[in-house]
């Protein structure tokens, strides 16, 4: 701790203390039903649903990656922030409504009551996987980053010591622990990192410094579509696909939705939470930007420690504290988050499976006990990452593409077209599956491969356009199979489609909606706006 003072010390510590303190009242309120530990009850008001999104998707990826982006390219990865609030608007418009409905505790849960058994399955099976690969992993890493860089602990070490400090309150109170926990730790995150940029911009000497210090591109979101990573075709026709599995569908962040009180407070915490996604290209990416033009090392290639370095570098006594918990904010969050949604989906979707007859004393303590193959899976998986992109955001929206057409083809149109079946949708799954895993496979060898080849194409085309190509194809089998095949029983299916939910304004009361229509405008005015400023 010798890069910290006593003052930044004590903030950690403040933070810390509020945190646990939040955590046991959490634990305190808990009872041992089943649904308080995985869905708090279903009880969440809008403020701590719009909180808990935002903290749960904003990890210490996104600080170390996001600024490792910005410091290498500019502000485009920000387009993934700006189509987040669209897309989460279609959640809290289309798919909430289906979800709420339902009465189902997973996403899995819903797959399997729209098409079939084996869609449970697969999706179940998946989603842990993916989270092993793109979350739990990545956000180990990238928070054993921060810590190794303001405390010299060694990548392992870092990395445990956050497992133990996170599980702490996330075993003990289950959801509602990580929901409450959340809704501070947006607060302190945004506070944090908004520090950080104007501590960053008195430095560079202003928004007329840095545009000097850095590439004029920088400040243009919009790429040709011959870009390696941020092609204008892919972000218009690939980034919504892989929105709409990660907020639409991903266990991961629809669980916040699924605990709200009731529609009402689901969709105005989805459209809250759609302003906060403004956010981070300005309190993130922004921060590399500034980076990049202040320090030649993070210029010249550890874009990675963009972050890091100006919290280290840059900040005074006391601040640097207060930026500091905002990190790990962002990191405990995250943490936090996936270890509750794995714990949901192998409890409710697997265990419950095997064992239904099991009490609800059991099905918590399960719920308990199934994050540590987890965790030790995540850490295993650290050292193949850098064999995939050395940028880390990168790096997880690449492998998200892999995974996320089929399973967004399947809910999406699942939704609108009753006529689609449990046949067809394993059919889009599994294509989707192996296609995808080809793609990951080819990348990892990608070194290998004899240039000009159909291989290495498959390796090498941008992983957005990949992402286009597999909804496409995954699409293709979901429709073609389910029509050669026998409908579902339309009263199997009645609650699970769009039409059959009621649709989202018959379910709200006028003035509720009213208000959720007039936010949901002005913000995708505000993004539209925004895409023109940075274009």
């Amino acid at each position: 701790m010798t890069q910290l003072h006593v003052v930044d010390i004590l903030v950690l510590l403040a933070y810390l203390l509020v945190l646990l303190g939040i955590g046991y009242w959490a634990a305190r309120r808990k009872k041992v039903e089943s649904a308080d530990y995985f869905l708090a009850s279903r009880d969440v008001g809008w403020l701590a649903v719009a909180g808990s999104l935002f903290a749960s998707n904003i990890g210490s990826e996104h600080l170390v990656g996001l600024a490792g982006t910005g410091a290498a390219s500019g502000l485009a990865v920000g387009h993934f922030e700006w189509w987040a609030s669209l897309i989460l608007l279609l959640r809290g418009w289309v798919f909430a409504p289906c979800y709420l409905r339902s009465g189902v505790y997973t996403m899995p849960e819903f797959l399997g009551r729209r098409d079939n058994a084996a869609a449970r399955w697969y999706l179940t099976s998946v989603s842990v996987i993916s989270y092993v690969l793109t979350k739990i992993s990545v956000t180990l890493f990238a928070g054993a980053i921060v810590v190794k860089a303001v405390t010299g602990f060694d990548i392992w070490t870092g990395a445990t010591v956050l497992v133990i400090a996170t599980g702490l309150y996330t075993v003990a109170g289950g959801l509602r622990a990580v929901i409450y926990t959340e809704l501070m730790q947006t607060f302190v995150l945004i506070l944090g990192s908004g520090a950080l940029v104007l501590a960053g911009l008195v430095a560079v000497g202003g928004w007329t410094g840095l545009e000097a210090r850095v590439p004029a591109d920088f400040f243009s979101i919009w790429k040709p579509a011959s870009h390696p990573q941020f092609p204008w075709t892919g972000i218009v026709f690939g980034a919504p696909i892989l929105g709409v599995w990660y907020w639409c569908t991903d266990q991961y962040i629809v669980q916040r939705v699924l605990a709200a009180r009731n529609l009402a407070e689901a969709q105005r915490g989805t459209i809250g939470a759609a302003f906060l996604k403004i956010l981070p290209v300005f309190i993130f990416v922004l921060p590399g930007v500034i980076a990049a033009a202040l320090y030649d090392d993070i210029r010249g290639g550890a874009a990675d420690q963009a972050y890091p370095a100006l919290v280290t570098r840059l900040l005074p006594i006391g601040l640097k504290g207060l930026v500091l918990a905002g990190m790990l904010a962002a990191l405990m969050s995250s943490l936090a988050s996936v270890f509750n949604s794995c714990s949901t989906l192998l409890t409710w979707d697997v265990y419950r499976k095997l064992r239904p007859q099991a009490s609800e004393r059991q099905l918590v303590t399960v719920g308990r006990l199934t994050t540590g193959v987890l965790v030790v899976l995540g850490l295993l998986w650290i050292p193949f990452m850098k064999y995939i992109s050395p940028q880390l955001y990168i790096y997880l929206q690449s492998v998200q593409a892999y995974i996320a057409p089929p399973i967004a083809a399947c809910f999406l149109l699942g939704l609108f077209l009753p006529r689609l079946n449990g046949t067809g949708a394993m059919a889009s799954l599994c294509t989707g599956f192996v296609l995808g895993a080809l793609r990951l496979v080819l990348e990892l060898a990608r070194s290998g491969l004899a240039p000009g080849s159909v291989w290495a194409w498959i390796a090498e085309i941008n992983f957005l356009h990949f992402a286009v190509l597999l909804f496409v194809v995954s699409t293709v089998m979901l429709v073609g199979v389910s029509l050669v095949t026998a409908p579902p029983a339309p009263e199997r299916i009645a609650t699970l489609t769009y039409r059959g939910a009621g649709g989202a304004a018959a379910a709200l009361a006028p003035g509720a909606r009213r208000t959720n229509v007039m936010l949901s405008l002005v913000l995708a005015g505000a993004i539209g706006v925004l895409w023109i400023i940075f274009r």
